[in-house]
């Protein structure tokens, strides 16, 4: 009855080990899919300004750069970077700019701007990726979220993501 016993009691164990290992793997594979699925932006549910007035997007694709305007020249790099997409350059300050033939201004309030930090999980200033149409209003994520190492070469970097 002892090796009935010890025989059960090895496979309960191993059963045991092996569902313990298949639930951690599941985890770690379900914070990888939700960390790295790519979001979506509502410009319905989320106002942003140019200038005074409420933005509309019109194109189909843009590239979003996140930046403060506290740091020195970046308003009018963005202003100077022609690209073949438009850009939205969201600032942190909400200061108010001129748009450029290429660039769109936009500044919003502090629930949206927050909102915005949060669900792309911006933790670096310039950050950039690009946006796509879905629908209406509605635009997905298009690219990773990446780091701007150098506004000056804005358009090589474009190229890269």
């Amino acid at each position: 009855m002892a090796k009935g016993g010890k025989s059960l009691f090895s496979l309960s164990t191993l059963l045991a080990s092996f569902f313990g290992a298949a639930m951690i793997a599941g985890a770690f594979a379900y914070f990888n899919y939700k960390f790295s699925e790519y979001k979506f932006i509502d410009f319905k549910e989320w106002t942003f300004y140019e200038k005074s007035d409420i933005f509309t997007p019109s194109a189909d694709k843009y590239v979003v750069v996140f930046y403060s305007s506290r740091e020195p020249n970046t308003q009018k790099l963005l202003a100077n970077t022609n690209l073949n997409l438009p850009i939205l350059a969201i600032d942190y300050y909400n200061k108010v700019y001129p748009n450029s033939k290429n660039t769109i201004f936009l500044r919003s309030g502090t629930k949206t701007s927050l909102s915005f930090i949060q669900r792309f999980n911006i933790y670096e200033s310039p950050s950039i990726f690009f946006i796509k149409k879905t629908k209406d209003s509605i635009y997905k994520q298009d690219s990773m979220i990446r780091k701007l190492d150098n506004l000056d070469k804005l358009s090589q970097q474009v190229d890269s993501l």
